[in-house]
């Protein structure tokens, strides 16, 4: 993992893509995580429209970064043009810059053999392989709205700007926590619990994840008594 030039854990997620056949997509997410946070833009004149345009790219709920996965792969569709940017409210410069770095890790897999691979859709093994990486970012939906970290119960919101700020998944994976009024986690991806004890065994058990759904039922049986 030392070959890239990333964080650990975004450096880990690629490693796994391979296992999941899916590491073209994950390269791909990757030089977007690595490029910023200021993939969108929006117009005080054009709110509406900035908002609609970002919404498709994550239509069927299929979390930020497949949505960021989206994004590339339609504006590489369009021949990388300047003018697709505009009319999707895509910052034109982070898009080049996710494309410089693109390429860099595509010659890293080469050179680390690993082989380039797509998973033709298959949205569960993009995310398992970013799961791979993030496992220690795994938090749970709580009955207000929060989440909590699995492990050290730390409570969190999803950020306003995440797709996935409508949708409240039980379960999800994060990139990055951002502390300002909140503690919010950015760049979120639904996962099956089941997940984090299957990839990550030496971190997770499976009281962990039957830990959560006891203390539901039990709740639920209080309720029923009274």
């Amino acid at each position: 993992m030392a070959e890239f030039p990333l964080d650990p854990m975004l450096s880990k997620a690629i490693v796994a893509s391979e296992k999941y056949w899916c590491s073209e997509e994950v390269v791909t997410i990757a030089a977007m995580l690595s490029a910023g946070n200021a993939v969108f833009y929006r117009p005080k004149d054009k709110q509406v429209h900035a908002d609609t345009a970002r919404q498709a790219f994550h239509a069927g709920n299929v979390g930020d970064h497949v949505g960021l996965l989206n994004v590339y792969n339609a504006w590489k569709e369009s021949g990388y043009s300047p003018q697709w940017c505009r009319e999707n409210f895509v910052q034109s410069r982070t898009m080049k810059s996710a494309r410089d770095v693109r390429d860099q890790l595509e010659a890293l897999l080469e050179r680390v053999e690993i082989e380039p691979c797509s998973g033709a859709g298959d949205l569960s093994a993009i995310r398992k392989a970013i799961t791979a990486g993030y496992f220690r970012n795994a938090a749970r939906l709580q009955k207000d709205g929060s989440y909590r970290a699995v492990k050290c119960q730390q409570k969190v919101f999803v950020h306003p700007n995440s797709g996935m700020v409508q949708v409240l998944p039980p379960w999800v994976v994060y990139h990055e926590l951002v502390e300002t009024s909140k503690e919010y986690i950015r760049q979120v991806t639904e996962l099956k619990p089941e997940w984090l004890v299957e990839i990550a065994p030496h971190y997770y058990q499976r009281k962990d994840i039957d830990e959560h759904e006891t203390k539901k039922m039990a709740k639920g049986k209080g309720r029923a008594a009274l």
